[in-house]
């Protein structure tokens, strides 16, 4: 494939932005090489500034269920831009689309829109800090919840004890003073929470949790452990957010909370609402959401909330997913079957004499290669059973994709996503590719350099 403009804009990039991009996944740091330019996009594919097609399992990190440029959200775009693309003042645009929400989220009695999902778990946390009149916050590790300095915390290294570790920060320029209040616990480990709320328990405003962790891998959690999360909170009157940024609107139209009828207090979402335009919310009960301002004392704010073309774009998007009970999220459900039948099928077999293997982690059109040693049939549920070779392996079957005409993300600990605009032969080809280039990688963890 041709890189001669990629490579190009990449020069030119690196002199305008900082490390040559606006946002760190970006830059192929974790698999080298330069990255590619993107031009356009239709369906399941992506064009880049030299012309090559790629088969795209990256969707935008996850927004493009419908697949990009779809006919229906681009014309309700251009529609809202001849009106004008923003007022700073309320409008039918946002009223609709937190309907058509509403209506459809039995378990939500009042949404916020925001412009980020960052920006609505800041949101999230000072709303409970606020409700409850407390300091802390339990996170887990694993679990990312956007780049706002509360949250930007790992526990410090190695020393995680049965009750948990007060945070140290994870970038510079996050104050300690801010983390302090952060309490980070391992996935997965019901003890730890347990030990937690026995020693902080009337100190914590609030637990937050990615119920479909994806952002470390795909770290799928046990039922009974976001359950046992839910009730011990919730006997300590402690709030519990799920951030379903990524989760919500993907796993079904009610996410992770409806289809698993564990509703917590606050959701945050992003992504998909917004059709592939920036949009995150808040939603909840009444009597929780009505904190916020005007109706409450806690303050938030956003010239651009509830932009009309975003509004426009996830309506378009948003009233197809609601249409005929679920008609879109049935073909997804069915191409995530293809995948995983044509996995077990043609690639499972071909680790029989080799030190590694790849798992496929699988919820609903979210994916994940899990990097195992041969005969480790383990679930990998935490982040620190993900191997340390796990970025090698990845980083050449990366590249070996790319040339072959197919998009994955540029990270070993990050998710595939399938849109509906993809067809089975797409996944054919898919799984026809891995086959051939796992054919010719080595057979030894060792011989990976």
């Amino acid at each position: 494939m041709k890189r001669k403009k990629s490579d190009k804009l990449w020069e030119r990039a690196l002199k305008v932005f900082p490390g040559g991009v606006n946002s760190p996944v970006r830059a192929f740091r974790s698999v080298g090489g330069n990255p590619v330019f993107v031009g356009s996009g239709k369906g399941s594919f992506i064009k880049d500034t030299d012309g090559n097609t790629y088969l795209d399992f990256l969707s935008s990190w996850g927004p493009l269920i419908l697949g990009h440029a779809e006919p229906r959200v681009v014309r309700a775009i251009r529609s809202a831009a001849k009106d004008g693309s923003t007022f700073g003042a309320t409008t039918r645009a946002e009223v609709e689309l937190g309907e058509l929400i509403l209506n459809n989220l039995p378990f939500a009695e009042r949404i916020r829109f925001v412009n980020s999902g960052t920006e609505a778990v800041m949101t999230a946390l000072r709303m409970a800090r606020g409700l409850t009149g407390r300091q802390m916050v339990i996170k887990f590790e694993g679990c990312y919840h956007g780049h706002n300095d509360a949250l930007l915390a790992r526990a410090g290294s190695g020393l995680l004890t049965a009750a948990g570790n007060i945070a140290e920060a994870s970038s510079p320029g996050v104050p300690e003073e801010i983390v302090r209040n952060t309490l980070v616990l391992p996935l997965d480990d019901a003890a730890a929470f347990d030990a937690a709320l026995k020693t902080y328990g009337d100190k914590i405003a609030c637990v937050i949790i990615e119920p479909v962790p994806a952002n470390a891998g795909l770290l799928l959690q046990r039922r009974a452990f976001i359950e046992h999360i839910l009730n011990s909170a919730r006997a300590r009157k402690i709030l519990v957010i799920f951030d379903e940024v990524i989760s919500g609107f993907r796993l079904g139209f009610t996410g992770y909370s409806g289809r698993e009828n564990l509703i917590p207090d606050i959701m945050t979402y992003g992504k998909i609402i917004g059709g592939g335009l920036p949009v995150g919310a808040i939603a909840g009960r009444a009597e929780i959401m009505n904190c916020l301002a005007p109706q409450g004392p806690v303050y938030q704010a956003g010239t651009l909330s509830g932009n009309p073309l975003a509004m426009a774009a996830g309506y378009a998007a948003l009233k197809q997913l609601a249409h005929k009970n679920g008609e879109i999220y049935a073909r997804l459900n069915k191409l995530a079957t293809t995948l995983r039948q044509l996995f077990m099928a043609e690639i499972d077999p071909l680790f029989a004499a080799r030190e590694w293997r790849i798992q496929l982690v699988q919820d609903a059109s979210l994916f994940w290669f899990s990097f195992r040693k041969a005969g480790n049939l383990e679930t990998v549920r935490n982040v620190t059973a993900i191997e340390a070779f796990s970025g090698k392996i990845y980083a050449q079957i990366f590249h070996a994709m790319l040339k072959h005409g197919i998009y994955l993300a540029p990270s070993a600990y990050e998710v595939g996503f399938l849109n509906a605009a993809m067809r089975k032969h797409d996944i054919e080809y898919f799984i026809a590719t891995l086959k051939k280039i796992i054919g010719k990688l080595p057979a030894k963890i060792k011989d990976f350099a």
